[in-house]
């Protein structure tokens, strides 16, 4: 059982599970900015062009805080999101190691401008000698 739940912490912390995720809770919020608009704005302006109803000023007004509430709800998703995200990849990164520089292998040969290895003492390309330093 232990291993299952590493295995199954593995899988759903990995990057592309992680990013999916986000990008559905994201995607259905932002629907509902794009409903909103439609029935908030789109509809009752076809609504009066073609003579199907009247609006008051407060039915503007109420229309328009409808629209403003949905976009509201939107950034306080995604700012939610933003945090909850953040929290988990300090976590995720809090037990990894920073791995240490890896040294050069190679050298470039100042005559011919080849790639070496560095304990070379000649350029096996133009056998030019190299000095110790």
């Amino acid at each position: 059982m232990k291993k299952f739940m590493e295995e199954f912490k593995a899988f759903a912390l990995r990057g592309n599970v992680m990013d999916m995720a986000v990008g559905v809770i994201i995607g259905g919020a932002f629907s509902g900015i794009v409903t909103s608009l439609t029935d908030n704005f789109i509809n009752p302006i076809l609504n009066l062009l073609t003579g199907g109803a009247t609006y008051t000023m407060t039915d503007v007004a109420g229309f328009a805080s409808s629209f403003v509430s949905a976009v509201v709800n939107f950034l306080i998703m995604a700012l939610i999101l933003f945090c909850l995200m953040k929290g988990i990849n300090k976590l995720l990164s809090f037990n990894k190691k920073e791995e240490a520089p890896v040294e050069p292998t190679t050298k470039t040969c100042p005559f011919c401008q080849s790639e070496i290895s560095i304990k070379a003492t000649r350029c096996p390309h133009c056998t030019s000698v190299f000095e110790e330093k």
